[in-house]
């Protein structure tokens, strides 16, 4: 049935990315739309000559549309339904949904699951709904009975998380609270490791979900090493770490509700254990107070770059705080570095790491080459969705 929408007109010749399913459309690609169409409003996209393109999410600014589907349907109950499906049955399909050692996963990752502007984390038996568009706030309710419908009794509450996601200009006076249920028990599973969760107050859905592979490789990499954990937020790398049988982890955050959680999270795992300790300063004071101390070291900060114009400081943000890591780690010490700003690239990230190794004056090998994981999905017509990049080095 096709789909009862406003209409937007494409310039001549601007549908050729969309040909090849891209899901965004910008604002220079639009030839004319009808009046009245509001943020977040579905919209039907059709080519100058009037030939069906897509079905989307109307939205202010540079991307004026997050396509839904390249079929000319009505987005409804049965659609959202399909679409949490199929993201659940690539969960289950590679071994992450319905696994008793694991129920911390990512089960919507926006464009990577054909679902643009939507996230759901799962912790146990909520699930954490988050909106980066205004069309998916207001289908909140729609998707979050379709999400119930799909997980059955995998899912008890769904709490949804947007208040800090959402084009602030927006005005839509939203709320974070659970549309299902209520529950106080927010302490998931990864890997055989407890972690308190938390989905209130916490960054991104309260937890990064997208390091689990990362952790686990560090886990074996631990055994003996005096390790140290920057930007350590819920001290994730901190208990793997303790676990693959670390002589001593610190674990540092310039955040005094990280360095909480952190200590929390050791305790859940390994309580009363001296081994631990957390450090509330400021990541590059410590550093420099620091050299030479560490065997192994994790820099994981937050995105040094959200958007293009803050590209070139990000990479000089790389490239110092790496120079002070290879000058921190000791001789044969392993540096596990991360970004995780999706405009910057894996060549940009990797020259701002050896930039930094160059300025150090150490010999430095590459032993992996880090990036999410498969619950993090890269929609291979969407390369924008590639957003962590990671290395694995060892440093004389």
């Amino acid at each position: 049935m096709m789909a009862n929408y406003k209409t937007i007109v494409l310039k001549r010749g601007k549908e050729s990315s969309l040909l090849r399913y891209h899901p965004w459309i910008f604002s220079g690609a639009i030839l004319r739309a009808d009046e009245g169409i509001e943020e977040g409003e579905f919209v039907r996209v059709v080519t100058e000559k009037g030939d069906f393109i897509a079905v989307g999410h109307a939205q202010v600014g540079s991307i004026t549309v997050r396509v839904l589907s390249f079929e000319d349907i009505e987005i409804d109950h049965s659609f959202w339904c399909e679409r949490l499906q199929s993201a659940l049955e690539m969960r289950k399909a590679i071994g992450l949904a319905d696994n008793g050692s694991n129920n911390t996963y990512r089960l919507v990752h926006g464009e990577g699951d054909n679902l643009p502007g939507l996230v759901v984390d799962c912790y146990g038996r909520t699930a954490v709904m988050q909106a980066h568009s205004v069309g998916m706030h207001v289908c909140r309710h729609d998707i979050c009975k379709a999400l119930v419908e799909v997980m059955g009794d995998r899912i008890q509450n769904v709490y949804y998380k947007s208040e800090t996601t959402l084009p602030y200009k927006a005005d839509l006076g939203q709320e974070n609270g659970f549309l299902v249920g209520g529950s106080e028990e927010n302490i998931a599973i990864e890997n055989g490791l407890k972690f308190r969760v938390d989905w209130l107050r916490g960054q991104k859905t309260g937890f990064f979900v997208d390091q689990r592979e990362n952790r686990q490789l560090l886990e074996q990499y631990s055994r003996g090493r005096s390790v140290l954990n920057m930007f350590c937020y819920t001290g994730g790398f901190s208990v793997y770490a303790m676990r693959g049988g670390a002589e001593l982890v610190h674990s540092v955050d310039s955040s005094a509700k990280a360095i909480e959680l952190t200590n929390q999270n050791v305790a859940l795992n390994f309580p009363d254990d001296t081994r631990h300790e957390a450090i509330c300063e400021d990541a590059f004071k410590f550093l420099d107070s620091n050299e030479n101390q560490y065997d192994l070291i994790i820099l994981d900060p937050p995105a040094f770059a959200k958007h293009r114009g803050a590209l070139h400081n990000a990479l000089k943000g790389y490239t110092r705080l790496n120079l002070h890591g290879f000058k921190s780690i000791k001789s044969g010490g392993i540096l596990f570095t991360f970004s995780c700003s999706q405009v910057v690239t894996k060549d940009q990230f990797r020259n701002a790491v050896f930039t930094a190794a160059a300025q150090a004056g150490r010999r430095v090998r590459i032993l992996h080459q880090l990036h999410q994981p498969a619950d993090h999905p890269i929609n291979i017509y969407h390369p924008e969705g590639e957003y962590l990049k990671g290395l694995v080095l060892y440093v004389e």
